[in-house]
């Protein structure tokens, strides 16, 4: 969906053409496909070139882009970025009708579309298809998000990229209507879908309740993303999902070859779970930046840093006493409570406490990388594994380099983060966590965090290298981090791939 015009004013953003997106997702099992369609029409008495910037989710696929131009069906083709741009710059300066999709360089989640020489009174429909992993929530739910607000990005100077420039659009003035519709199935039966936003009843497709349909309800405003929540029943049970090979593909490529996903949940042996119960060192690094200050969509009492701290005061309180935390917040520039991790205690609690109540958003623009580097410099405490929880709204620029960063350090410690209020980079949010052996959470308007969430995230982790299976066998090709009842993927040698969940 797109929300944000580059680099015009809201008084211009009227005259957008955009008059509609239908969005039909459909899915299967954990994964989801989505097709966005989106429909132009130029009501001026010139051609008109007009260029959004829209959110998608961070490890979104695109698949298809197609665009119909009155009679003009065109289907794009994927070339290397700044080839891309001179084509549609040289057709562009000729007067032939053409569009380009671009991602950008440092946030994955961001892509750029423009839609070039739309003759005055033609209408035109663009295609998107993408598709996606389905995170699972610590309630078993399972998550799907379509991003309906993009925050500017905050770019910290000297940082790789220049990234696009966004101005975001009120949701009075989005001249355009959203129609969205979800097709779900699986082969254990679906129990509810819930979301954010108002939903048409849950239409089951069949007996046994395994393929189900819902759609949005009439008259959905702009203000906020919306999210879905599928439950399936006996989600802890395995499951397997194939997909057949395209036949037009060459035998024994990638395309080719048929693909199972294998839905499994581990768990451990409660003596394992809790030899470690009382170790660890927990760090929490809180985002102070201007943006905290600023109110959550459809939500305007709470702030996004009210969130945070509420989160935040949460997970201190359930540590388990003889452990060792600290407490970071970062803005333009970044403080600690303590200036090392100090040993939990009553004590030591009461003290952070008082601090939390007392933070702002104050510390101005979301420089994030030097405290994770001073973090990531500290000796780990001997037999107390590191937790690192990050809490932040995600507005900043350089996402590529924070998570490289926490990719680099992946070894020394666990990352857990939290996407503070509408539009936090998914790109950021998930792939700190991916990259840290962790888990991430969004935290919207008044939610608060799942009590399993925390209860996931201050246990112990076990080193999976091997999975067995009758006889296939996949070898990890590296140490993968695995959780009691937590999802990981474990990507084995000869291109099997495994997904434990």
């Amino acid at each position: 969906t797109a929300l944000c015009v580059v680099n015009l004013d809201v008084s211009v953003c009227l005259s957008v053409p955009l008059k509609s997106i239908e969005v039909e997702l459909e899915v299967r099992d954990h994964v989801a496909t989505v097709v966005s369609t989106l429909n132009y029409e130029n009501k001026e008495d010139k051609p008109l070139e007009a260029v959004f910037v829209f959110p998608l989710p961070g490890d979104a696929a695109v698949c298809h882009f197609s665009a119909q131009i009155g009679q003009t069906q065109i289907v794009a083709e994927v070339k290397e970025k700044q080839k891309a741009r001179e084509l549609y710059d040289d057709a562009l300066s000729s007067g032939q009708q053409v569009c380009l999709l671009a991602e950008s360089d440092e946030s994955p989640d961001i892509f750029s579309l423009s839609v070039g020489s739309l003759p005055p009174g033609e209408s035109a429909s663009i295609r998107l298809e993408y598709v996606t992993e389905l995170a699972v929530q610590a309630d078993d739910g399972l998550r799907f998000c379509l991003p309906a607000v993009l925050n500017p990005r905050y770019q910290p100077q000297g940082s790789a990229g220049a990234g696009f420039q966004v101005t975001s659009v009120p949701a009075s003035l989005v001249p355009y209507s959203l129609s969205f519709s979800a097709r779900v199935s699986s082969p254990r039966p679906i129990s509810k879908v819930e979301s954010n936003c108002s939903l048409d009843p849950l239409q089951y497709l069949n007996t046994d309740q395994t393929q189900a349909t819902v759609k949005l309800a009439a008259g959905h405003k702009f203000d906020r993303d919306v999210e879905l929540l599928i439950y399936y029943k006996d989600a802890h049970q395995p499951t397997a999902v194939v997909e057949a090979g395209q036949t037009s593909a060459e035998p024994g490529s990638l395309m080719g070859d048929p693909v199972v996903m294998v839905s499994l949940y581990p768990g451990f042996p409660q003596s394992v779970m809790s030899s470690k119960a009382s170790c660890g060192e927990f760090v929490f690094l809180v985002d102070r930046s201007g943006s905290m200050g600023f109110r959550n969509h459809g939500f305007p009492r709470q702030t996004r840093i009210h969130g945070a701290k509420d989160t935040l005061l949460l997970l201190l309180k359930s540590l388990p006493i003889g452990c060792y935390f600290n407490i970071y917040s970062f803005g333009s520039k970044y403080e600690h409570i303590f200036p090392k991790s100090v040993e939990y205690s009553q004590k030591t609690m009461e003290e952070a406490l008082k601090k939390i109540k007392k933070m702002k958003a104050n510390l101005g623009g979301t420089k994030i990388l030097k405290p994770l580097k001073y973090i990531y410099s500290q000796a780990c405490i001997p037999n107390q594994p590191r937790q690192l929880f990050v809490f932040t709204d995600g507005q900043v620029g350089n996402t590529k380099e924070v998570i490289d960063l926490v990719k680099k350090n992946s070894d020394s410690h666990r990352c857990f983060s939290f996407g503070i209020g509408e539009g936090a980079s998914s790109a950021l949010i998930n792939g700190m966590a991916k990259e840290g052996g962790g888990h991430a959470q969004f935290i919207t308007g008044t939610d608060r965090m799942q009590p399993k969430f925390y209860t996931c995230s201050l246990q112990s982790c076990i080193l999976l290298t091997q999975l067995k299976e009758g006889m296939h066998e996949v070898t990890a090709a590296q140490n993968v981090q695995c959780m009691h009842m937590a999802p990981v993927v474990l990507a084995g040698s000869n291109n099997k791939v495994a997904k434990v969940l």
